[in-house]
């Protein structure tokens, strides 16, 4: 049983109530408090040693890595964070200093997007470190984006590059808060996610969410040097494209909106963002699954980024 064939299963008879605007299946729960003009976010993420980091890793970057995650996905709908809580669970052996440069590096983060973080819970874990960020944000009435609105036709876009997230753009990555921000303000995205298990993989989250499929221009997916570096490498690793499509942890976003307004928005991103990289990749389709044109013609996309429990 995959992660996502797991997911499907446990989040069938979840209890609800009526806050829940959108529940599980998105990047963020959506609830309503009653507020005027804002809804309330609500996402958790957890980093486990040996998957998510080894152990000889810097721990004031595990620490970020831990909230970033969490600020990435608020990002993928619109959000502004708030407020966290982190559960952390330490083997007997822990070292006091390693523990507190991990809170250092979560707090240096925090404190740049105005997050507080509140409290959270300690507990032992035998099997290694592990560490639990529950975060809390909002996002004004009216401009949330979701998975679920992708519309055929639809242009695809995705910030940055990707593949090769191994070299250490997995604990270096910037949450896109303030480009996902100023897009919902200027412009009608469609839907949108942040990559965190890879390009195939997270488009399919958006394909399934809005019941359409995809056709990608090979050529036109961004690829990071690091990923050419590592095949360059070791040639019987991964093409830089396939590390493109199936390297996990890029945490770019990935948004569709109208392709009448592709061209306006790439020459309002160049200005905005002048040393961040737009990409239009492909169009949303009717259908379903996804295609890839390259020189040879289209053919059907088998992979699915990186899957837990796979």
């Amino acid at each position: 049983m995959t992660e996502f064939e797991l997911i499907a299963k446990l989040t069938k008879k979840l209890p609800a109530n009526q806050t829940v605007v959108v529940g599980a299946g998105d990047d963020c729960a959506v609830l309503d408090f009653g507020l005027r003009d804002k809804l309330i976010l609500f996402k958790t993420d957890s980093v486990v040693e040996g998957i998510h980091f080894e152990k000889d890793a810097a721990p004031e970057k595990v620490g970020r890595k831990a909230l970033a995650r969490c600020l990435s996905d608020m990002a993928a709908m619109a959000g502004t964070p708030t407020a966290a809580v982190v559960t952390i669970g330490l083997p007997g052996n822990f070292k006091f200093e390693s523990i507190e440069k991990i809170y250092e590096g979560m707090g240096v983060l925090a404190k740049k997007h105005g997050v507080a973080i509140v409290g959270g819970e300690t507990t032992t874990n035998p099997g290694g470190i592990f560490i639990s960020v529950a975060l809390l944000g909002t996002v004004n009435r009216g401009r949330l984006i979701l998975r679920s609105t992708a519309k055929a036709g639809d242009a695809v876009f995705v910030t940055g590059e990707l593949g090769g997230s191994s070299t250490g753009k997995h604990f270096d990555f910037e949450p896109r808060l303030a480009e996902a921000s100023w897009l919902a303000d200027n412009f009608q995205v469609h839907a949108m996610i942040d990559l965190s298990d890879g390009l195939a993989g997270d488009l399919r989250h958006i394909l399934k969410a809005s019941s359409v499929g995809a056709e990608l221009l090979k050529s036109a997916i961004p690829v990071n040097r690091a990923a050419k570096e590592l095949a360059r490498k070791n040639p019987s690793s991964r093409t830089p494209h396939r590390a493109a499509l199936e390297d996990g942890e890029d945490f770019e976003l990935l948004f569709t909106l109208a392709p009448g307004e592709s061209v306006k928005l790439l020459d309002a991103w160049r200005k905005q963002f002048p040393s961040l990289k737009l990409s239009c990749i492909g169009k949303i389709i009717a259908g379903e699954g996804i295609i890839v044109r390259d020189k040879t013609g289209p053919q059907k996309l088998n992979a699915h980024g990186y899957v837990h429990f796979a």
